[in-house]
């Protein structure tokens, strides 16, 4: 059974069947004459609608890679490598691919390269191997850091929407590795305990978000809001459910903005996963895997066995390493910091000790990333309520505040076209969070940052200003920083690494469980301000949060 093929279209069927005849072919700005890739109806640096097909040499430099150890796909296994080409003709230019014929520890960046195609059904698959040449210069991205931050958009009126709600109630269902309870269950468990944490009966909720939405395909939600309605007959005035936007984050800041807008008093906001058990169902033939076409931005990475968030992020990870001198052991004490957090914690899935040798001595994954920067797949759902701040003085807890949000979208969307030494959609949205608030990083108390992988935190931490850019390596150095009685504490419970991967939805749990004192052991003292990331594949967002 072949694996994964691109989904093609009317507009990207030139790319994909170019190698019939041999030879690499683009889409080219008739304004401009950059490369656009991939193909669209307009060019996104100067927005000209017309361009032409051209035809390129089929040479480039390698611009970042990693080797790929723990997934595989049919005909494909590992070690292989994925990596990130720049055509000679447009340096700005990312092309996803595979490298071919050549061992994965004999290949370094710079390296010349020349296309090659794998035809399968109507598909050429665009590879690349060695060519003769020096190693070429590696490019740097079209906007740095500087250049996101200026980009920022300030406030358009004084008043915040932020200031109208509260985050009145939080609750989880029970939480595991292959629990194999049904996803819709987990769902109703944590929706029942948010809404009786904050005093409320089902009766009081008039809205209902989530995120993503839809049917439960990849163990990734129990069928969202038209699901959790069937079971429990809310009828709200308005409801949210969709897969463009930040993870939870976004679910719950959409829910903010219906309570500002008056559509609705209490919605409840919730994110359900169940890979642990939809993966073991696979391995054991309960679930067929489907390797259909993939359509949107993953199917120009797919294909080529960039299957996982992992391939991306340790790309730009490597990037970084390269840049600024980080380390294995700069990621790995964030690692051991969610591990010693989480043996605080008793509904944490990781809990027993780590050191660095554990860490270092790890399966590796996907080049730099071990197991240890990975993040738990589990069974849970995660629900938050969003109250009108009016409603204060009828529920049970304290109000937490939502003191400001960072959601504008600066830099590129697609993943290897964009920031090279960050993950993704994380400078942009943190610069926009301090526009909207006089707080600045040092009045932060607790930081819930999203942890997909190691790196992901490591980017949120230099994005908010903890330190600066490419400081991280001294910043984590040791992990006193980011220990509950350090600088900036953080993820308290374990984070995803430890704690398990709810996409975000944890780490806002978490930062309310803060706020109101309520983290036991794991407490830190006189916690006011916190702040909270989520996104990881999709674009990124961040809140942040503070108690009366």
């Amino acid at each position: 059974m072949p694996g994964p093929l691109p989904y093609v279209s009317l507009l990207n069927e030139f790319y994909w069947k170019s190698g019939a005849d041999g030879v690499l072919r683009m889409q080219q700005c008739s304004s401009c004459e950059g490369l656009i890739h991939p193909p669209k109806p307009a060019c996104p640096r100067c927005r000209s609608t017309e361009s032409t097909i051209t035809t390129l040499s089929g040479f480039g430099t390698v611009v970042g890679f990693t080797v790929n150890h723990r997934f595989a796909l049919p005909g494909l296994p590992a070690p292989y490598v994925i990596a990130r080409v720049a055509p000679e003709e447009d340096d700005r230019v990312r092309l996803t691919t595979r490298l071919v014929d050549v061992e994965p520890d004999a290949v370094e960046l710079g390296m010349r390269v020349q296309v090659t195609f794998e035809q399968v059904d109507d598909v050429w698959l665009p590879l690349f191997r060695p060519a003769a040449g020096e190693p070429g210069e590696l490019p740097e991205d079209e906007e740095g850091p500087a250049e996101i931050r200026a980009r920022v958009r300030p406030m358009l009126t004084t008043r915040k929407f932020e200031d109208d709600v509260v985050l009145s109630g939080v609750g989880a269902s029970d939480m595991g590795r292959r629990l194999r309870v049904d996803p819709l269950t987990l769902t109703v468990q944590a929706c029942e305990a948010a809404v009786a944490d904050a005093g409320l009966t089902m009766d009081d909720i008039d809205g209902l978000s989530t995120y993503p939405g839809g049917g439960p395909a990849g163990g990734f939600g129990e069928g969202g809001v038209t699901a959790l309605e069937a079971a429990l007959r809310i009828r709200p005035t308005w409801y949210n459910g969709g897969a463009e936007t930040f993870g939870p984050g976004g679910s719950v800041i959409a829910a903010m903005l219906a309570v500002s807008a008056g559509l609705a008093r209490h919605v409840l906001c919730f994110r359900t996963i169940w890979q642990s058990t939809h993966d073991e169902m696979q391995k054991r033939g309960e679930l067929a895997p489907s390797f259909g076409r993939v359509p949107g931005d993953s199917g120009w990475s797919v294909p080529f066995g960039a299957t996982s968030a992992a391939h991306g992020l340790a790309i730009n990870a490597q990037a970084h390493f390269r840049k600024y001198g980080t380390t294995r052991e700069t990621l790995g004490w964030i690692a051991l910091n969610q591990r010693a957090n989480a043996a605080l914690n008793p509904t944490a899935t990781y809990r027993d000790p780590m050191d660095m040798d554990d860490y270092l001595g790890a399966r590796l994954i996907t080049t730099p990333f071990g197991l240890y920067d990975c993040d738990v797949p589990v069974d849970a759902s995660i629900a938050v309520i969003v109250s009108a701040a009016d409603a204060v003085g009828d529920l049970r807890q304290p109000p937490v505040r939502v003191e400001a949000v960072g959601t504008q979208l600066i830099e590129r969307v697609e993943w290897d076209q964009s920031t090279s030494t960050h993950e993704p959609q994380v400078l942009g949205p943190a610069a926009h969070l301090w526009t909207r608030t006089g707080l600045r990083p040092d009045d932060v108390d607790v930081a819930q940052l999203y942890d997909g992988f190691t790196f992901n935190c490591l980017s949120w931490i230099e994005a908010l200003g903890f330190c600066g850019i490419g400081e991280a390596k001294d910043f984590l150095d040791g992990g006193k920083n980011i220990a509950r009685d350090g600088v900036l504490p953080l993820n308290t419970h374990g984070g995803q690494l430890s704690h398990g991967r709810t996409h975000g939805m944890g780490l806002l749990q978490e930062a309310i469980v803060q706020l109101r004192g309520d983290g036991g052991e794991r407490q830190v003292t006189d916690a006011r301000v916190a702040v909270v990331s989520s996104g990881g594949l999709t674009p990124s967002g961040v809140l942040l949060l503070r108690r009366d």
